[in-house]
């Protein structure tokens, strides 16, 4: 292995990976790759990008649950500034942990990337007061393909870390916080995103 470290089906649910380059730093600052072909290789990692996307946010922003039903994405994400915590659930009907999640604080600090497969929704919450996300896809953006997954369904029961609210029957986070007192900030779209009984399956 080269200068990444690959933790593979974290949490115990198949096609979600921890990735953990090797950061050379001294008092000029680091170096780190963050992505070689060759170390995924040999990781056991084959899939091929085809788009980087880059995002920024400020706190209490949570961006999801996203995925694509026809045209579905693996993502590699990581944060350049910042601190996020992300999640994915697994959509995919066949599979033994249809319904769980797993979830990893990324900072510009820690470095860790979150490598996930097709099949599963996706989406974070800012934690820091301004976060800048970076993403590689193995698949183009197709307009009209999204779909989504209500961030707050009981049944699914992500532990988003310093949140305080309560359920209301509905994505929308009226009434949620951070625990400091800063209010979530969603997109239209995400406040009407269904629960896992009621959305799509890959």
């Amino acid at each position: 292995m080269g200068q990444i470290q690959v933790e593979k089906n974290v949490g115990g649910i198949e096609g979600l990976h921890i990735i953990t380059p090797a950061v050379h730093g001294d008092n000029r600052g680091y170096f780190t790759e963050t992505y070689n072909q060759r170390d995924m290789h040999e990781a056991g990692l084959d899939m091929v990008f085809v788009q980087d996307n880059e995002s920024s946010s400020t706190k209490g922003v949570l961006r999801g649950l996203h995925f694509q039903k026809q045209f579905p994405q693996g993502k590699l994400v990581r944060v350049i500034k910042g601190a996020v915590y992300d999640v994915a659930v697994d959509l995919r009907a066949d599979s033994k942990t249809y319904g769980k999640w797993y979830g990893v604080e990324l900072t510009e600090d820690n470095h860790k990337q979150f490598y996930i497969s097709e099949g599963f929704a996706h989406g974070f919450l800012v934690l820091s007061d301004e976060a800048k996300f970076c993403y590689k896809v193995t698949d183009f953006y197709h307009p009209g393909d999204e779909g989504g997954l209500a961030w707050n369904d009981p049944e699914i029961g992500i532990e988003w870390p310093h949140l305080k609210g309560e359920y209301k029957g509905t994505a929308d986070p009226e009434g949620y916080t951070l625990e400091d007192g800063t209010p979530l900030n969603f997109s239209e779209k995400d406040k009407l995103w269904l629960p896992l009984k009621e959305t799509f399956k890959f």
